[in-house]
């Protein structure tokens, strides 16, 4: 199931556990905000709205509050010695969208906790691999403290330079 939000003057297609950047919405990290907006519900009975569709909303979590980069405005005024140099950094806020209702159902108050994936088992020749690969790994990283590049670097003698001086003189 999908929606197509409009949030900030911007339209949005979100599904659930999207997460997305919008300009920055009221609401501390961790709250649920609701978007009312909601332009299309999508599915197996798609139902597009006039404008909106009635009793449909959407629920996310803010993640954070984040800053885009920063914009400079550089004005000149060629010879009037005049020069002005402005910058801004739009605010935008990261939510992850945990539900999307229909027929006037409200959203869950608290944020439901994500579950977390549980590490799939290795097969048994990936098991073997995965160890062979470790331990390469860690000799790999004994042997990079033991170097002998610096015992080669003392046999090198400098290059010979020839006179300039002498050069010079004999082509004259």
């Amino acid at each position: 199931m999908f929606a197509v939000i409009k949030t900030g003057g911007k339209q949005y297609r979100v599904a659930a556990e999207d997460v997305i950047r919008v300009d920055r919405v009221n609401g501390q990290p961790g709250e649920i905000v609701e978007f009312g907006e909601v332009l299309v519900v999508g599915g197996d009975t798609p139902q597009l709205g006039t404008p909106t569709v009635s009793g449909a909303t959407v629920a996310g979590e803010v993640l954070q509050h984040t800053r885009g980069d920063k914009v400079i405005a550089f004005k000149k005024r060629r010879r009037k010695n005049s020069r002005r140099r402005r910058g801004y950094r739009h605010e935008f806020s990261v939510i992850r969208i945990t539900e999307i209702l229909t027929g006037g159902a409200k959203p869950s108050k608290t944020a439901a906790p994500r579950p977390k994936r549980a590490p799939k088992p290795p097969a048994e020749g990936e098991n073997a691999q995965a160890e062979a690969a470790a331990e390469t790994r860690s000799a790999k990283a004994s042997k990079a403290g033991k170097s002998k590049k610096p015992a080669r670097a003392a046999e090198k003698k400098p290059a010979k330079r020839a006179n300039k001086s002498a050069t010079k003189s004999k082509k004259k």
